[in-house]
């Protein structure tokens, strides 16, 4: 999600600092996904320092029949690059259904989206990936 090693060891190490400090006080919270969410907002913090891409215009084209075997023709660091180069919300809700096979309830949970918000940031990076996955068909 940073695109820099260095800084997300440091995220992760802080966020597992937090975490053991709050399991010794007995004040962990009880959500679910916690962890993943104090992660996240952190790497947001750490990237809002940092200079940010200009916006782009993606092409889209519609999904086609053939789009899960296209999918699953590339290999998981193809995929992951591809999605890195999202905007945020959209690279958080990409990543979180297709790296990391959450479902749409936990998508919505970690990613504190709303269903309509979610399923237009879904569509949208599908049609896109679709344009990306046309264009570089053999």
């Amino acid at each position: 999600m940073l695109g820099d090693s260095r800084k997300a060891q440091e995220v992760f190490q802080t966020t597992l600092r937090e975490a053991a400090l709050r399991a010794a006080h007995g004040e962990l919270p009880n959500e679910r996904f916690w962890l993943f969410r104090e992660a996240r907002w952190r790497c947001l913090e750490a990237s809002e320092t940092d200079l940010k891409a200009e916006p782009l215009e993606m092409e889209e084209h519609e999904i086609n029949s053939g789009a899960s075997s296209q999918i699953e023709g590339l290999k998981p660091a193809q995929l992951a690059i591809w999605i890195s180069s999202a905007p945020d919300p959209q690279r958080t809700a990409l990543a979180l259904y297709y790296l990391a096979e959450f479902d749409y309830r936990e998508v919505l949970d970690l990613a504190e989206l709303k269903l309509n918000e979610l399923s237009h940031l879904l569509l949208l990076g599908r049609r896109q990936l679709q344009a990306w996955l046309n264009s570089h068909a053999c």
